[in-house]
């Protein structure tokens, strides 16, 4: 990343007093346009960020670079983005490390990836897997942008694949840290997932529905290789602090997805068997899912 006086090329991000932000390339001898009137991407270049700068019609931005949290949610977009709420529960709770050996699927317009090869650094990896050519491109884009990569040249931890995880990873004979899952279907890549895991990895599941978390969920405890998984969801609440007005504001980031966390076995061990018994009717006559290993069908109630 950069520090310094802002450069050619880099991206910078302009705020106004209103609070609406306005994020673009700067190129030498080019002008940004608003209502306000415009501004000279010359009297940005070569000063430090963090300055305040009027436009030709009286209007005043504040200057910084975007951080991370502020690029994933401006940037062009080829499928939804991972919020950074949950892109830092990803990073924290799937305790990326530096040196860590990630593999992601699907990529979609790269806003985890960015935040995963940051945790990773210089001498670690992420792989992506991603099946349509079109996300990848857009997210092949973004991350050259944020990272500052000319349009010829990936970051040097990242390797992007086209394909299905579930049939390449298996042939690559890659083994990895981590696994992060953010697809329709992650359960198809469990046994893919879990035939590259090292023993203590960890396998991270992104869904956005309850359907898709119970499918998961069960599926990890049925495959026999995984500790119980961990499911869960953040919510974000800003607040409105001015003087003795302090009070919840009216806006919060709700509902995004849900995220589950397993680790992996080793060779031949099985997981401990839970000792508290399912909810009555979890497993029911009604219930088609996968099952964990050794639980019976409960039988249907009698008129």
């Amino acid at each position: 990343m950069h520090r310094g006086p802002l450069r050619e090329g880099e991206w910078v991000r302009l705020t106004d007093s209103k609070g609406r932000k306005h994020n673009f390339e700067l190129v030498a001898g080019k002008r940004f346009f608003s209502n306000k009137g415009h501004l000279e991407h010359d009297d940005l270049i070569g000063r430090e960020e963090g300055f305040t700068l009027a436009s030709s019609a009286g209007g005043e931005y504040l200057v910084f670079r975007p951080l991370l949290s502020e690029f994933v949610v401006s940037m062009p977009r080829g499928a939804a983005v991972v919020y950074p709420k949950d892109a830092a529960q990803i990073v924290a709770m799937a305790d990326i490390f530096p040196g860590a050996r990630v593999v992601e699927a699907g990529v979609g317009s790269g806003a985890l990836t960015c935040s995963l090869l940051r945790a990773v650094g210089p001498w670690g990896r992420v792989s992506s897997f991603e099946r349509r050519e079109e996300f990848a491109d857009v997210a092949r884009r973004n991350v050259n942008q944020f990272f500052g990569a000319p349009a010829d040249q990936t970051h040097p931890a990242w390797e992007l694949t086209l394909g299905d995880l579930a049939e390449a990873l298996p042939t690559s004979g890659e083994r990895c840290d981590r696994i992060i899952l953010d697809m329709l279907a992650p359960w198809e890549c469990l046994d893919a997932a879990a035939g590259a895991l090292v023993p203590g990895g960890i396998v991270c599941a992104y869904v956005a529905t309850t359907t898709q978390l119970s499918r998961f969920v069960e599926t990890v405890r049925a495959h026999g290789g995984f500790t119980e998984p961990q499911p869960w969801e953040s919510l974000v609440r800003d607040w409105h602090v001015e003087g003795l007005a302090v009070r919840p504001g009216h806006k919060m980031i709700g509902h995004t997805a849900f995220l589950v966390t397993a680790r992996r076995l080793a060779p031949g061990q099985k997981p401990l068997r839970k000792t508290r018994r399912p909810a009555p009717g979890a497993y029911g006559p009604d219930y088609s899912g996968p099952r964990p290993p050794g639980l019976p069908v409960e039988p249907a109630p009698e008129d």
